[in-house]
């Protein structure tokens, strides 16, 4: 049964479709399409960018397309736009929230009045995750002296038997406490008096970070195997980088229903992957998504727009519950010192 489970690893930079790198022409540079609508409360987030040109000294750079007109239509008539709130991502309303049944379509003007739409997406239902689990694992690499540590993550649910279902999860950005060790700092090596010299700190010894990696993994599944039965399967792997498992790690799971299409996009990309045998390596093929052009139908867009209902599970993972863990990383000074780390805890924190 879990050998149906696909785990995908991908770079991505939001929690939307996650891009991946794709062979092209010389010359062509490719419009990506990458966001989800939930039934949940918004705001959804679209992110539009274009590649640079292939071959050119630029690359593989990212380029968010802005000033875009973007709106989601529903299968009732009703248009809702977006608004652009950084360079290439665009936010629906915070009291949007998309409807069980109902079918969804982008559609995206260009400043240059090209015009681009989905294929109409639904919104399936999908089983409510009754709990997640998880245990470490110490993972053998090619390093015989270093083994990969980490924690796995399991979702328990009960599939409808009445249906076909197709499960996609994802998880929000980890949260988690880190811990320094302050009393430990030291003068600096240019300090004019006592250069190296122990001077403790009074604070802090613990703040809160929301990670911000671009590299994300996610996992489907199809109920071939379990249709209608209580059901645990493996959803990621958290690897554990000496600083997330020092105390307490926070993961919020999204367990999504999504389409026949889009799941069978998704298995594409996986095996494009497998074949090439690296997520960094390009996939030999063009993989298209659900995103057309209305100007050249000829045009590849990558990418895939996503509607989907979804249930959330969060999961506090704490050190002393782990039985494997890495070696911890010293940071001999104010926690505060780590990029984006807080003394304030994250909303919803409650461990």
């Amino acid at each position: 049964m879990l050998k149906r489970l696909i785990f995908v690893l991908l770079i991505f930079t939001l929690s939307c479709i996650d891009p991946y790198n794709i062979e092209t022409e010389q010359g062509e540079q490719l419009l990506t399409v990458e966001g989800f609508i939930t039934n949940e409360l918004g705001p959804h987030l679209i992110r539009l960018t274009r590649s640079d040109t292939y071959g050119s000294v630029f690359e593989g750079l990212i380029r968010p397309v802005r000033q875009a007109i973007v709106n989601v239509r529903d299968s009732q008539g009703l248009v809702t736009f977006l608004t652009e709130i950084e360079p290439g991502v665009y936010a629906t309303p915070s009291d949007f929230a998309a409807q069980p049944g109902f079918s969804y379509t982008l559609q995206i003007r260009l400043l240059d009045g090209k015009e681009y739409t989905s294929f109409p997406e639904k919104i399936n239902p999908v089983a409510p995750i009754d709990s997640v689990s998880y245990r470490s694992l110490s993972l053998a690499t090619d390093n015989r002296l270093e083994d990969r540590v980490g924690v796995q993550l399991v979702a328990h649910f009960k599939d409808p038997s009445d249906q076909t279902n197709f499960y996609y999860w994802r998880t929000n950005p980890g949260m988690y406490v880190v811990v320094a060790n302050p009393e430990l700092y030291t003068l600096p090596p240019d300090h004019p008096t006592n250069p190296r010299g122990p001077a403790p700190k009074d604070c802090c010894a613990t703040c809160y970070l929301v990670e911000n990696s671009r590299l994300q993994s996610f996992a489907i599944a199809s109920d071939e195997d379990f249709n209608g039965l209580s059901t645990r399967l493996p959803i990621t792997f958290i690897e554990d980088n000496g600083l997330r498992f020092k105390d307490t790690y926070r993961a919020d799971i999204l367990q999504m229903g999504i389409s026949a299409e889009a799941h069978r996009f998704l298995k594409l990309v996986d095996q494009q992957l497998s074949i090439t045998g690296s997520v960094f390596d390009q996939p030999p093929a063009n993989i298209r998504g659900n995103m057309v052009s209305l100007d050249n139908p000829d045009e590849v867009v990558l990418g895939y727009f996503i509607a989907a209902s979804v249930s959330n599970k969060t999961v506090y993972i704490k050190r002393e519950d782990l039985e494997f863990t890495a070696t911890q990383r010293i940071i001999p000074d104010d926690c505060q010192i780590v990029p984006d780390a807080t003394l304030t805890p994250p909303p919803g924190w409650n461990p």
